[in-house]
């Protein structure tokens, strides 16, 4: 860059820009000159071609759009000199890509500087077509590029960069690029004593192997003797010692090259391998230099890798058990996670369990270590060693750790000790204790398929249900009980508790004044478990207690009037058979024993998205699954219904890759996600209106000719501003049947309030009822038929993006006439994202084949939980968010002009508390949210607007948080909010006048990082 001063003075003009709009306008005006300079192309110097394809450089890197200019930078390449011939390599290198037309008009200049005798440009035209790496490249210049690797006349430097150019090549277009008969050139390849030429054959040996190991087993020699070359420090230049060890990333290659293939089956190569391997797991040790440690446990775990893959002897395996048990021990953080991790991993090897838990007493001290990450690899390290001979050892510290750990770590915790509880109790009372502890000391974190795990236990062994009641009983004496541990105690009580009758403190009376003590303080869906145990207390009264009688009565009668269906369903009915007499005992008898079935429990864990080491010790277990998504098929070919019985489950993709034209074709096999279990039935019939007169008289089916039936959409699925209607579209046919009122209203309101109705049509009403908490969401579609003839062929495909985890359950193929029904759906948001799911909906009635694609209003904000933060917390969690990514500024224009208090309460609305009172400036909003989600837990978010009392239709908005992602997605969610998304009801007119207020602030300079792209464009020149 010495020399152009153009180009160093449009790099100060644009640093010394004072916001993103001056910088915009600068650019702008930059890229109107450079178009008008290249329009006189012949005028131009090579000097001012180079300098202005440098500032586009530039441009690009600051993230603006270059999309003229591409054809002055190609043809650089074709310059004979070397000055502009870098700078057209370079440039075109950053600016297009593989599929980029003007590519193949230097194809051939690439060809001719790869094959010619100036080896800079060779080295700059393989640097080139490895970084964009195309398939017109791949198929036009691959052999060139292999002949240059194999050439003996070449110096190291150009076939280096030849084997990473070829590496390149075939990684991308493995079809392409011709490597048959090349086992004998890449075993003549390792003979090179050149260390960089080497190392760059290994990592293309490496990307071979991966896909066909079977054709180079003459490389197996190979690979050994360099390794014995390496540990012995045999012929290795300083340059390529790293702190004392030799060349450490080509050892590591070459351990992962070798790992590819099954066994090493010569004798004299075997012994040789494993006597390198053997210097290395002798010669590692923890040093205060964090470079060479760095280095040296880099080859050493590769070198662990390698031993477990091949099954080495025993007392190997026995010695890289003791060293990784003296790491574990080490104050390094680094250090003990990787010993930890290996750890596990050795888990897969049978013989060396005994010898890991000798180290079980510092995996237990690392579970309370103050790093996370290493308490989260001892817990998965604990629960893959766990068998029955310590089991309940390492339960009890689980069960005492669980009081202290973080909020991030109890659902695992407790999940992980409930499963080990289960499957190495030695009796189950010991089981019981067990997950009542767990329930008693973190009951918001157990799932409720822990306690029904509980209750299939206890229900299928009668000797020990007096057991069981007696200690649920203790626990509900207990001042503060979870409500979780009122469901069970509850359930338990009313089903057993009269096998405890004649003990004191067991009578009926006084199980019940026990039980409905709790009734005031839980949740409307433990009320019907209650209400099931008191119809059961007073089922087991005998003689009848008149008194206790009254007292149940009186609560039956009370929520006959409640407005949850499910409570409401449930005490008309007890209220009713109550009055059956001796008929009770008969209608309410046990429940019968649970058939058994797979744990449940198991399931989850298994499902459950792990990364390597706790997918080692899922493995095993020996129950790996391939996909967590399960859906019910039918047996038979056609669509009609078949029997329960006839079900089976299979294995389908994520819905992320569904294509979407194949979703018609997959509807007649799939019919949605099966929850592993089964849900509870739905608190509230939301479209009970459907057997009013009025609402269930449809026209009848239209005797025309048979045809597909779809609704009219828009392409995609994007983000909230991307649509038009809650329905995404397919094609164009046409209309049959038309939508009832406007579909888009339907799903705005939905994102503001839980229940409603989505979608509805002549022949069928789609609604929803939904409650939210924390990341986790529970939405049950209601589906009714208007009609009084049956829906038949009815699919639902739920087309979920990435960050949601979604379980739909099955939705049954026929509706009956002026029937509902009812369809749960489990959503757990996984990370922060503004994409919506969409229900791919189908259905037929008479002829008609009808399809609709429609978003569920699982939306940003239903993530969001309102926070209202006093002066003396915001600032200083403002204050500590300091620049981007965390804390992001943008001027947004185009904003619709609201008051102030109107443009409260749309942030209210939609979750985002407005913090009154704390900006001095009265024409400035800031307000506050918390964001759960599975990655960042619950996450605190700040919102700073700005408002011009001149020109309502601009601000400056600032969002912080946490993280760099969700304070992004929550910027552009209320940058859509203020812009695109309407407001229901009327608009107040705004005021005649409006004080003035005190000026903006000014926007101090912008801090230059240090990885500012001026600054990296001055190192590369």
């Amino acid at each position: 860059m010495t020399g152009m001063r153009g180009l160093s003075v449009f790099i100060s003009d644009v640093r010394n820009c004072q916001n993103k709009e001056q910088e915009r306008l600068r650019v702008d005006k930059e890229l109107g000159n450079i178009r008008t300079r290249f329009k006189n192309e012949k005028g131009l110097s090579p000097y001012e071609k180079k300098k202005y394809v440098w500032k586009m450089l530039y441009i690009h890197m600051l993230g603006y759009d270059v999309d003229f200019g591409h054809m002055e930078t190609v043809s650089l390449i074709s310059a004979p000199k070397y000055p502009e011939k870098q700078v057209g390599y370079i440039v075109t290198s950053c600016l297009l890509n593989e599929h980029h037309d003007f590519l193949r008009l230097a194809i051939n200049t690439v060809r001719n500087d790869i094959i010619g005798r100036n080896e800079t440009f060779q080295c700059m035209a393989l640097t080139m077509v490895g970084n964009i790496g195309g398939r017109e490249f791949a198929e036009s210049l691959a052999p060139d590029v292999q002949k240059l690797l194999i050439s003996s006349s070449c110096r190291p430097l150009v076939r280096k960069k030849a084997a990473l150019c070829l590496l390149r090549l075939y990684r991308k277009n493995p079809d392409v690029v011709n490597v048959d008969g090349w086992a004998d050139r890449m075993a003549q390849l390792l003979d090179e004593r050149d260390l960089g030429v080497l190392t760059s054959s290994m990592s293309l040996l490496v990307s071979l192997v991966s896909n066909n190991h079977d054709a180079y087993w003459s490389c197996v020699p190979k690979c050994v003797k360099t390794l014995e070359r390496l540990a012995r420090n045999q012929d290795i230049p300083q340059e390529y010692t790293y702190y004392g060890i030799p060349s450490p990333w080509l050892q590591v290659k070459t351990m992962r090259a070798l790992q590819y293939f099954p066994t090493v089956e010569d004798p004299n190569t075997r012994r040789s391998l494993f006597e390198v391997l053997q210097r290395i797991l002798m010669g590692t040790d923890v040093v205060k230099n964090v470079n060479k440690n760095n280095a040296s446990h880099a080859v050493l775990f590769e070198a662990l890798a390698l031993v477990m893959h091949l099954d080495a002897e025993k007392e190997m395996m026995s010695q890289c058990v003791a060293l990784l048990g003296k790491f574990i021990a080490v104050r390094e953080p680094n250090i003990r996670y990787l010993g930890l991790e290996n750890m596990t991993r050795m888990l897969m090897v049978a013989d060396v369990h005994d010898i890991i838990k000798r180290h079980q007493a510092q995996i237990i001290t690392s579970l309370k270590d103050p790093d996370i990450s290493i308490r989260r690899r001892a817990l998965d390290l604990l629960y893959g060693m766990c068998d029955v001979s310590n089991a309940k050892d390492i339960v009890q510290e689980l069960l005492q750790y669980l009081s202290t750990a973080d909020f991030a770590m109890r659902e695992e915790l407790s999940l992980k000790a409930a499963i080990l509880a289960e499957k190495f109790a030695s009796d189950l009372s010991w089981y019981v204790d067990v997950i009542l502890q767990l329930i008693d000391k973190a009951g918001d974190f157990v799932s409720d398929d822990i306690w029904f795990r509980v209750v299939q236990f206890v229900t299928n062994n009668e000797d020990l249900q007096p057991y069981a009641a007696v200690k649920a009983r203790e626990y509900l004496n207990k001042t503060a009980t979870h409500e979780t541990m009122v469901k069970v105690s509850a359930y338990l009580l009313g089903e057993f508790g009269h096998l405890l009758s004649r003990r004191p403190g067991y009578s009926p009376k006084e199980l019940f004044g026990i039980i409905h003590e709790k009734l005031p303080s839980v949740s409307t869906s433990t009320i019907p478990i209650l209400l099931s145990t008191y119809a059961k207390i007073l089922m087991h009264t005998q003689p009848a207690d008149p008194e206790l009688q009254n007292q149940i009565l009186a609560i039956f009668n009370k929520y006959e009037s409640c407005i949850d269906v499910e409570i409401q369903q449930r005490a008309a009915e007890y209220f009713a058979l109550s009055r059956k007499g001796a008929a009770l005992v008969d209608i309410l008898a046990e429940m019968p024993k649970f058939p058994e079935r797979e744990s449940a429990l198991l399931k989850k864990a298994e499902d459950s998205e792990a990364d390597t080491a706790e997918q080692s010790a899922i493995k095993l277990r020996a129950q790996q699954q391939t996909s967590n998504a399960l859906v019910v098929t039918n047996q038979k070919a056609s669509n009609g219904t078949s029997p329960a019985n006839q079900l089976s489950l299979v294995k389908i993709p994520s819905s992320s890759n569904v294509d979407p034209t194949s979703v018609d074709d997959g509807l007649t096999q799939s019919n949605g996600a099966l929850t592993i279990v089964d849900p509870q039935p739905p608190s509230a019939d939301l479209l009970g209106d459907l057997l009013q007169p009025l609402a269930i008289e449809g026209p009848p089916g239209p005797a025309v000719q048979p045809r597909d039936v779809v609704l009219p959409e828009h392409a995609g699925i994007p983000g909230l501003d991307d649509f038009d209607g809650a329905i995404v579209p397919v094609g164009e046919q046409t209309n049959v049947v038309q939508p009832i009122g406007d579909v888009a209203e339907r799903f705005h309101a939905l994102c503001l309030k839980d229940s409603g109705v989505l979608y509805e049509d002549p022949n069928i009403q789609i609604g929803i009822k939904a409650e939210w908490r924390a990341q986790h969401g529970r939405l049950v579609l209601f589906l009714g038929n208007k009609n009084t003839t049956p829906l038949v062929s009815v699919h639902a495909l739920l087309l979920s993006p990435s960050h949601l985890k979604t379980e739909l359950s099955l939705v049954p193929e026929t509706i009956p006439p002026r029937a509902q029904v009812q369809c749960p759906l489990e959503i757990v948001n996984l990370s922060p994202s503004r994409d919506v799911a969409v229900l791919d909906f189908s259905y037929k009635f008479s002829i008609n084949m009808v399809n609709a694609k429609l978003r569920l209003p699982a939306v940003f904000n239903k993530f969001l939980q309102p926070l209202l933060l006093p002066a003396e917390e915001f600032f200083p969690q403002w204050r500590s968010l300091s620049g981007p990514p965390l804390k992001l500024q943008e001027v947004v224009r185009g904003v619709r002009p609201l008051p102030l208090q109107e443009m409260t309460n749309l942030f209210n609305s939609y979750r985002v508390m407005v913090c009154v009172g704390l900006d001095p400036n009265p024409n400035n909003l800031v307000a506050s949210t918390t964001f759960y989600s599975e990655s960042t837990r619950a996450m605190l978010c700040l919102v700073r607007i700005e408002t011009d009392p001149s020109d309502r239709t601009q601000l400056r908005m600032t969002v912080a948080s946490g993280d760099a992602t969700l304070t992004f997605e929550l910027k552009e969610f209320i940058k859509e909010l203020l812009v695109n998304i309407p407001i229901a009801g009327p608009r107040p007119p705004p005021p005649a006048s409006m004080p003035p207020g005190p000026p903006p602030p000014q926007i101090a300079q912008p801090y230059i990082p240090p990885n500012d792209p001026a600054a990296l464009l001055a190192d590369l020149l």
